[in-house]
């Protein structure tokens, strides 16, 4: 069994939950999530399965789209419900053109410092298991990109809305910058994904649907999975050079005309699946081997 799974995650258990659940029911040690949900997040968490974790990372690139719920008025050490209140403020001279001026302002290319209760590593030490023992540490400022924030509803002190968003960033810390922003603090309520690339939530199953008996029908091909990349077809010769570890210069490796810098996905001339390659320099070589 090699392939991914849509699955949506419940509230209330982990990620790593999620994993263990797929493990059991399958009997597969090789399983990966695409990128953590915190417990009380639900929604769209792809699961990887035997040598579809060779393709996590490129899953984890994907955008992301979620459907959030903040409170304005109160601050939390973890900027959700999980953690302790630190400061309330009063928020009886916000409007909603102020809300709106300031979720505007995060729309586009924009730094975002990580929460400390994220599984972020420093030293090799998790910054949510620094933040339990009450330590904080500097984190440095990330580049991420705020594609759209839509679908906004706002209902003193409570904000929905919808984000579009590139890989890394954190919802929880979108939510405190808003209410920072303000002047006001806010805190994450409620946090569903509802995207990851071409997974989408309508399209998943609930972990609690899936068993040993119907998974098989869930399972997505490690190709189709990976179809936002281009294929080429390559004669039985290259594909074996390429099997092989080989970087072909070769011009007549394949009929498509190859961009440089751009991932293709790998078929052999029995249209087999063999696998990610990237071209670069002028020559190609294999990235992912998963045939």
């Amino acid at each position: 069994m090699n392939g991914i799974i849509n699955l949506i995650k419940p509230k209330g258990i982990s990620s790593f939950k999620c994993v263990s659940y797929i493990k059991k029911i399958t009997g597969i040690k090789k399983v990966g999530h695409t990128g953590t949900l915190d417990p009380e997040a639900e929604g769209v968490l792809p699961i990887c399965v035997g040598k579809a974790t060779k393709i996590i990372d490129f899953i984890m690139t994907n955008n992301k789209e979620y459907e959030v719920r903040f409170k304005l008025g109160v601050v939390t050490d973890t900027y959700d419900l999980e953690g302790s209140v630190l400061k309330e403020y009063d928020y009886s001279n916000i409007t909603e053109q102020m809300i709106m001026n300031s979720i505007n302002k995060f729309v586009g290319d924009i730094k975002q410092v990580p929460p400390m209760y994220s599984a972020l590593k420093k030293n090799g030490v998790r910054l949510y298991e620094l933040a339990r023992q009450g330590i904080e540490i500097e984190r440095p400022a990330r580049d991420i990109k705020i594609y759209s924030i839509s679908d906004i509803n706002i209902d003193i002190p409570y904000v929905t809305m919808k984000v579009n968003c590139s890989k890394g960033t954190y919802i929880r810390s979108l939510c405190y910058d808003i209410g920072d922003d303000l002047g006001i603090g806010a805190t994450m309520t409620d946090l569903k994904r509802t995207a990851n690339g071409k997974f989408n939530i309508k399209d998943g199953i609930c972990m609690n649907d899936l068993t040993s008996e119907n998974i098989n029908d869930y399972i997505i091909s490690m190709d189709e999975a990976l179809n936002v990349f281009p294929a080429i077809y390559v004669d039985n010769y290259f594909s074996k050079l390429l099997m092989n570890g080989v970087k072909v210069n070769n011009p007549k490796i394949t009929k498509e005309k190859l961009k440089e810098d751009v991932f293709y996905r790998v078929y052999n001339e029995s249209s087999d699946f063999i696998g990610i390659g990237l071209y670069k320099n002028g020559a190609f070589k294999m990235d992912k081997l998963l045939l």
